[in-house]
């Protein structure tokens, strides 16, 4: 069995896993549901939100994120009996993206796994909207590498994503397949298609979380936070 001492590269998933996409959502979503006075769980606006957004991503995996979203939002005020979209409302849904707020282990997380690997982004945004969060919540870490949905022109859970990602560290680090750690909250996005690819795993679960989940659980290593795998590897590397 190996360890996570034995990896040289995390490639990491950020909107679930560093960033609580779920809380950002709901947030950005707050104004509308306020004037339109209607309730709903998280669980009942986040299942809308992602058959909304998986759909659009399968019709158009080469645009932007915050595009898509702004492209999403009239039939999510629709779903959610919210008032008529306006443009206005359809891009600052688009650009609430780069304010969605951290979890709060995941800096620190960051630092301490990054003594050990080499940390890059595998994100489905743009990368603009990234730059944003990098820029806010994440406190500008210093990633080796970033890469984003619109760098390859397609989302996750395609496999394209994985192979792009492989491709690249191996080519600006030397380091291969056996060598990468995918680390993610959503099993649909990242724990499914990164299997196929031949990637081990380590499950960040983000107890909770609504989004990404699936039946089926597959995952090499799994912790409730980041905070607990930087932990982890501490342990192993004393």
């Amino acid at each position: 069995m190996s360890k996570l001492s034995d990896y040289r590269l995390l490639s990491f998933d950020v909107y679930g896993t560093l960033v609580n996409w779920e809380a950002g959502i709901l947030s950005a979503l707050e104004p509308a549901l306020s004037k339109a006075n209607v309730k709903y769980t998280p669980e009942q606006i986040l299942t809308v939100y992602q058959a909304l957004e998986s759909s659009q991503q399968t019709i158009t995996p080469d645009m932007p994120y915050s595009q898509l979203l702004a492209t999403i939002y009239p039939l999510l005020a629709q779903n959610l009996k919210l008032p008529i979209a306006t443009e206005e409302d359809c891009r600052r849904f688009g650009d609430s993206v780069g304010h969605w707020p951290a979890f709060s282990d995941t800096v620190d997380a960051l630092r301490r796994l990054s003594k050990h690997y080499k940390l890059v982004v595998l994100s489905n945004v743009d990368r603009d909207s990234f730059a944003k969060t990098n820029a806010g919540s994440l406190d500008n870490f210093p990633f080796d590498m970033i890469i984003t949905a619109q760098d390859i022109g397609s989302y996750k859970p395609n496999v394209r994503n994985f192979v792009y990602m492989l491709e690249a560290v191996k080519k600006e680090f030397g380091i291969k397949r056996d060598q990468v750690l995918q680390t993610a909250q959503s099993q649909f996005h990242d724990h499914h298609p990164a299997k196929k690819v031949g990637l081990k795993t380590a499950w960040i679960v983000r107890p909770g979380a609504i989004m990404g989940n699936l039946g089926e659980e597959v995952y090499d290593w799994k912790f409730n936070t980041l905070g607990e795998m930087a932990d982890a590897l501490e342990k192993e590397t004393k």
